[in-house]
C-alpha cells in the first residue's frame, strides 16, 4: 500500500479564500515541512477571517444580555462551529464572502435603528 503524500490544492477558490491559498501550486506535499506550514498558516488565516466576521455578524444581529456562563458557553460553540464549517466548506463556498454580506446588512440596519430612535428621541423632547 503506498502512502499519498501530496494533496491537490484548488485553483478556482472564491476570492477572500484564493486571497490566502494563492501561491501553493496545484499541490501540497506533505512531506515538504514549509508547504505544509504555508497550508497550515493559510486555513488559520482563512478561519480568523471567517470567525471575525462570524462574531461581527452575532453580535449586530442576534446577541441579547446573556449571563457571563451562557455567553461564554455560546461564543465556545461559535468557535466550534466555524471551525468544522471553515474545515468542511472553506474552500468550496464563499463563506468568508457571505458572512461580510450580512454584517454589512445588519450593520446598515443597526445604524438605521439607532438614527430613526434618536429621532424619535428628540421628537418627544420637543
Amino acid at each position: 500500500m503506498t502512502e499519498m503524500s501530496t494533496v491537490e490544492v484548488p485553483t478556482d477558490l472564491w476570492p477572500v479564500a484564493d486571497l490566502f491559498f494563492n501561491g501553493m501550486g496545484s499541490e501540497v506535499n506533505f512531506n515538504d515541512e514549509s508547504e505544509m506550514a504555508m497550508l497550515v498558516r493559510s486555513f488559520f488565516l482563512l478561519y480568523l477571517v471567517i470567525l471575525i466576521l462570524t462574531i461581527i455578524t452575532f453580535k449586530l444581529g442576534f446577541a441579547k444580555k446573556l449571563p457571563l456562563m451562557k455567553n461564554i458557553i455560546v461564543y465556545a460553540v461559535l468557535i466550534i462551529g466555524t471551525f468544522i464549517l471553515t474545515l468542511i466548506l472553506g474552500l468550496n463556498l464563499p463563506l468568508a464572502e457571505s458572512m461580510f454580506v450580512a454584517a454589512l446588512i445588519l450593520g446598515i440596519y443597526r445604524i438605521r435603528l439607532h438614527k430613526e430612535r434618536g429621532g424619535r428621541k428628540q421628537s418627544e423632547q420637543s
